[in-house]
């Protein structure tokens, strides 16, 4: 999977991306996290109980803080390090897909509110939001849920060639988010 269009300039760009070798590459992703996580608490949790333990106590305590270190060591990892390295390149590309999507959603009374008024930036964002959902099921192997949009997509692609818009919106481009929340 490519990542060299996914962010550019702040914008999100949609990346082609085969939805097996994506499944495929977030699995070995998680794996690689749940070992990480599952070590890191066992070996901290059994050092906590080591030193601070009592032998044949109640040492829950340490093994419970030894588990909650262990979240957040792993939580730093993966955004600090995991993140960068090639192994963790979809789940990356899901997250901001993702996160791509929930900036439209947050906004989307707007949307449609500007879509139902012919608006060219809302017609622009929602035609986004479309081929962002629909890949995102896509990759999720979701495909039940792409074949309850493609009426209202169709419809919304329709409505923008009669406006003489682009139906190629691969891309969110911030500046459109901040015209339609100030609308």
């Amino acid at each position: 999977m490519s990542t060299a269009s996914v962010k550019t300039g702040g914008a999100f760009k949609l990346a082609q991306v085969d939805p097996e070798q994506y499944r495929q590459q977030t699995r070995k992703a998680s794996w690689i996290i749940i070992v990480v996580f599952v070590s890191l608490a066992m070996l901290l949790s059994s050092l906590l109980v080591q030193f601070l333990g009592e032998p044949g106590g109640d040492n829950f305590r340490f093994n419970l803080a030894g588990v909650v270190a262990a979240v957040i060591i792993s939580a730093g990892l993966v955004r600090s390090v995991f993140s960068k390295q090639p192994w963790m390149a979809a789940n990356v590309y899901g997250w901001q897909l993702k996160r791509s999507l929930m900036s439209v959603t947050n906004v989307m009374h707007k949307v449609k509110e500007g879509v139902a008024a012919q608006q060219p930036t809302a017609m622009l964002l929602l035609r986004f939001y479309h081929l962002g959902v629909m890949q995102m099921h896509r990759l999720d192997g979701n495909t039940s849920e792409i074949s309850q949009m493609v009426a209202e997509v169709d419809a919304h692609q329709q409505n923008m060639q009669a406006l003489g818009l682009d139906t190629d919106q691969p891309e969110l481009n911030p500046a459109w988010l901040q015209t339609i929340k100030i609308q």
